[in-house]
């Protein structure tokens, strides 16, 4: 008979926070009740994210099995207990490599799945992508890909204006795989179209789009609210400013916005010089940007965000405790098709949990039931 373990605290659901306990059998939750808090600390599903290139001086967008696993395992000692590989636009052949290699990661739960975002990307909105290799959909590469991976492949982002876009979308949706919008120079009814094909995330809202125009909306507008759309949001102060962060995360709601890492290896590092799909990128003061010969500031080149870090910024600027946790871990899982899985503390779902203290810092980790050691 396997053992029932009670975890108390102050537990944060989808509906509520509850002063009492989370129960665990083996590797599920089994019960949310009221009851003694314990410490008061706070407990939290597992975080999810659904956009993430690496961590802890390890990168996701190589195609390296040991390195993605390395990754996976610095995020998830800062309570992000399922992340997508994302990988930047590259040739064909590594895409295809990465699907081999990480095939077997997905299978043996260390990754949910696999993003691709990029190649099919917008040259004039391409920010720390690598231009030399972005071209138009490819119906026929998206079909070895997805065979490759055996359902590893999770997510792909699109930018809906290039040729081929729409039926790339419509067949991804077909497949069972999250089309996403970004990194698009497309208008407001170009995003609407692609909507309607089934595009349902916008990768990193506001950032690799063109500004809001009151005559001209663009993507942002067509995507943010939008019924069935997650909009992706870095709350790292750099990608957003806080009130945007403020304002995105109202108009979308808890259940339309997610709140995503972007990470790159460089997060949990001292600043320096790293690598971004084979351009050098220069992190000061723990802000990433691709380097420049002039020494000037070149692109935002993904960040050194945590989920947890995201979690206590999203908080600091005033949305609500619920909604945050909601943001971080109920609405990404469901957006990526995992939310009967992961993303709330409720019975059934997989036992993951982060222990936060009252300053919203990583205090453990429990995944699959399992706690682990954090830094």
């Amino acid at each position: 008979m396997t053992t029932e373990v009670r975890i108390n605290g102050r537990v944060v659901t989808p509906d509520g926070i509850i002063d009492g306990h989370v129960a665990i059998a083996g590797d599920r939750i089994v019960e949310v009740a009221a009851g003694d808090p314990g410490d008061g600390h706070w407990l939290l599903p597992g975080f999810v994210d659904i956009h993430n290139h690496g961590g802890g001086g390890h990168s996701f967008a190589t195609g390296d099995p040991d390195s993605a696993r390395r990754a996976a395992e610095f995020h998830l000692r800062h309570g992000t207990t399922t992340v997508l590989a994302s990988l930047v636009s590259s040739p064909y052949e590594l895409m295809r490599e990465a699907v081999t290699a990480y095939a077997p990661l997905v299978a043996d739960g260390v990754l949910a799945g696999i993003h691709f975002e990029g190649p099919y990307l917008s040259a004039a909105r391409c920010g720390a992508q690598n231009p030399q290799y972005l071209r138009d959909p490819s119906i026929e590469e998206l079909t070895e890909l997805v065979a490759l991976g055996g359902g590893a492949v999770r997510m792909v982002t699109i930018a809906p204006e290039r040729a081929g876009a729409l039926a790339a979308i419509e067949w991804l949706v077909e497949q069972g795989v999250v089309a996403a919008v970004g990194h698009t120079d497309a208008t407001y009814e170009q995003t609407r179209t692609a909507i309607a094909a089934g595009a349902r995330v916008a990768t990193h809202l506001f950032n690799g789009m063109p500004p809001v125009h009151h005559r001209e909306p663009g993507p942002v507008l067509a995507l943010l609210g939008m019924p069935r759309v997650v909009v992706e949001l870095i709350a790292d102060g750099v990608h957003l400013h806080d009130g945007t962060l403020r304002f995105a995360a109202a108009a979308a709601g808890p259940g339309g916005a997610a709140l995503i890492t972007d990470a790159i290896d460089a997060t949990g590092m001292a600043d320096g010089a790293y690598e971004l799909g084979g351009q050098a990128v220069t992190v000061t003061g723990g802000v990433a940007r691709l380097t420049t010969d002039d020494g000037s500031p070149g692109a935002i080149a993904g960040s050194t965000l945590t989920m947890a870090a995201a979690l206590r910024r999203a908080v600091r600027v005033g949305v609500p405790m619920v909604d945050a946790v909601r943001m971080a871990a109920t609405t990404p899982a469901a957006a990526i098709g995992l939310g009967a899985q992961v993303g709330a503390l409720a019975p059934g779902r997989r036992a993951d949990l982060v222990e936060l203290d009252a300053d919203l810092a990583v205090r453990r980790v429990l995944r699959a039931g399992t706690w682990l050691a954090t830094s």
